[in-house]
């Protein structure tokens, strides 16, 4: 089986550059490794945003350094992936197909930042392991987005955080900001496994690893497999995990799956929202569905745009000049058609429907999950401020 993975791996590894010739491999050695032939599309216009989905830029043909690491070749290596390989057929065989199946919607995204960045194409399948392609992803240490960025970090990537935006989930901001932190790492450190430790497992602990136990070595891929032990688990298996999941993404049937179909690539054309405006308003002026508004703007996690500033929203391809005709026929008193209460000591459903100059019922049916005995403070209530079924 290892021996089938291996020659695999050198078929996954094609190079970038179509029609470029491959080394012939050595005597009683694997072939190296080489790219993967990944597909980068040309510039398109959906609706009224150009996208330019950027070629390679020029130049010597590139070499995926990632899928050419010599460590790739370890049998400690190789035992590592095959237990990841059972884990994707086995635990996670439920959910894998969702996983690929989303990332058809930003491969486009990710595949033309990762050119013009030169940077490797197998990091296109580092969102599969982190988030499975979900720009909601939230993991148990707060990190969130398709790149899992943790609040420190996205800040310090120049990515907000806030109480009504939180751009870690736009998958066209956070892929920017993690590539960009991909190639300061790999900068820093000199080693995609190094790097890949770092981004999983923080630089700094990466740093301090180095300096403790190999102050003198270069540092490498080889180097971190070495000493993998004194890195947390999940941070020592993630390039194997990485690596088999490549493998069966690649070849879903050879692995028990069947093809595996992908989402299309998101199309939207952009619009200026000028203050606070609930999704429903959005919706009903692309006139679309209020959850078509939602799946095009994640980092908009609150039903509404924030207060008191200009924001960009992704609209539905085609959908940009109506939004901008019927959404100028809305007052400012008809943007917002509910606001979120958070339920303060002693306060009932009650207090918070008088407060607000709602009715009880109406109050409810905005709630329906919520038991009015049971609320505690700090949950999060939508107060309608125009009858329920209205409209606005």
């Amino acid at each position: 089986m290892a021996e089938v993975r291996k020659a695999l791996l050198w078929a996954v590894a094609a190079t970038v550059s179509a029609g470029c010739a491959t080394e012939p491999p050595p005597p009683l050695a694997p072939a190296p490794l080489e790219i993967p032939a990944i597909p980068v599309a040309p510039p398109e216009v959906h609706g009224e945003v150009h996208v330019a989905y950027l070629s390679p830029p020029p130049g010597e043909p590139m070499v995926d350094e990632l899928l050419a690491s010599p460590v790739l070749r370890d049998p400690t290596f190789d035992r590592a992936v095959e237990e990841w390989l059972d884990y994707w057929q086995d635990a996670a065989a439920s959910w894998f197909p969702d996983f690929v199946r989303r990332m058809g919607a930003f491969e486009q995204t990710v595949d033309s930042a990762l050119a013009a960045r030169r940077l490797p194409p197998s990091l296109r399948y580092l969102p599969l392991i982190e988030s499975g392609y979900s720009p909601s992803a939230r993991s148990h240490a707060a990190a969130v987005g398709l790149w899992q960025l943790m609040p420190g970090t996205a800040r310090e990537l120049g990515i907000e955080v806030g109480p009504f935006v939180d751009e870690r989930r736009n998958p066209y901001r956070a892929t920017d900001a993690a590539l960009d932190f991909l190639e300061e790492l790999h900068g820093r450190f000199g080693s995609w496994f190094l790097a890949l430790a770092a981004y999983n497992g923080g630089p700094n602990r990466t740093r301090r690893i180095l300096r403790r136990h190999a102050p003198l070595a270069e540092p490498s891929d080889s180097v971190f497999w070495s000493l993998r032990r004194h890195w947390p688990r999940e941070t020592r298996a993630f390039v194997p995990k990485l690596i088999a999941a490549i493998l069966v993404a690649q070849e879903p049937v050879r692995y028990g799956f069947p093809p595996l179909p992908m989402d299309p690539p998101l199309r939207f054309d952009e619009v200026t929202v000028p203050d606070a405006t609930t999704f429903d308003v959005l919706a009903a002026s692309a006139q679309v569905e209020e959850n078509e508004i939602r799946m095009l703007n994640p980092e908009l996690y609150r039903g509404f745009t924030p207060p008191g500033r200009e924001v960009v929203v992704r609209v539905p391809s085609g959908r940009g000049a109506l939004f901008r005709q019927r959404y100028a026929l809305v007052s400012p008193e008809e943007r917002m058609t509910s606001v979120e209460h958070s339920v303060s000591p002693g306060e009932t459903l009650s207090h918070i429907a008088l407060r607000y100059g709602v009715s009880l019922d109406d109050l409810r049916e905005a709630n329906p999950d919520v038991r009015p005995r049971y609320i505690r403070p700090g949950d999060i209530l939508v107060v309608p401020l125009v009858p329920v079924g209205d409209g606005s």
